[in-house]
């Protein structure tokens, strides 16, 4: 999903645009597969109750199923869902939340230091953590970004805007040394 064009300023492009890693979604999605189970299983033993009570435990067990999926397996997937992480040529952009909407925008040139963190389970997932330092006064920590080592790359080339280093066996200016002639 593309970010909005009319949303970014005139001449400004995307260059990364992403969601947190789906690593985040791990335990929600056990939960959920928990959560049924364990419904299923307190259904059939619902089943052996004496009736009216049996038609009552199922409506009591399935509106908690639903209560228990809806609250820790669809709000963390809406939540993963509308987390976005966008680089552009002139800033980088975190919007989130679908009722209270929050965002952040850091135009790259403020930006001072950035960095990247990642674990064994991280590298395993292929994510990491990245640490933007700018004129604020805490570093700001973006957890589960894809690609970590390439986003915080990407960064690095906008920030500092060296054309040699945007493609690997290029080189820069020679410098001038006093040879043989």
């Amino acid at each position: 999903m593309a970010y909005p064009d009319d949303l970014l300023s005139e001449n400004e492009r995307v260059i990364v645009h992403s969601h947190p890693h789906a690593k985040m979604l791990i335990w929600p999605v056990i939960g959920f597969l928990v959560t049924v189970g364990l419904g299923i299983w307190l259904v059939t033993l619902a089943a052996d109750a004496p009736a009216p009570w049996d038609d009552v435990a199922r409506i009591a067990i399935a509106v908690v199923a639903v209560v228990l999926i809806v609250w820790f397996f669809l709000v963390p997937v809406i939540r993963w869902r509308t987390t976005h992480f966008i680089v552009t040529t002139d800033r980088l952009i975190v919007r989130e939340g679908v009722i209270k909407r929050t965002g952040i925008d850091i135009p790259l040139g403020r930006i001072s230091s950035v960095q990247f963190e990642h674990g064994i389970v991280d590298r395993l997932f292929g994510c990491g953590t990245l640490v933007i330092e700018s004129a604020s006064d805490e570093p700001l920590r973006f957890d589960d970004i894809p690609r970590v080592e390439r986003v915080h790359t990407m960064i690095y080339r906008q920030v500092n805007d060296n054309p040699y280093d945007d493609f690997p066996g290029e080189q820069g200016p020679q410098p001038r040394g006093r040879g043989v002639r």
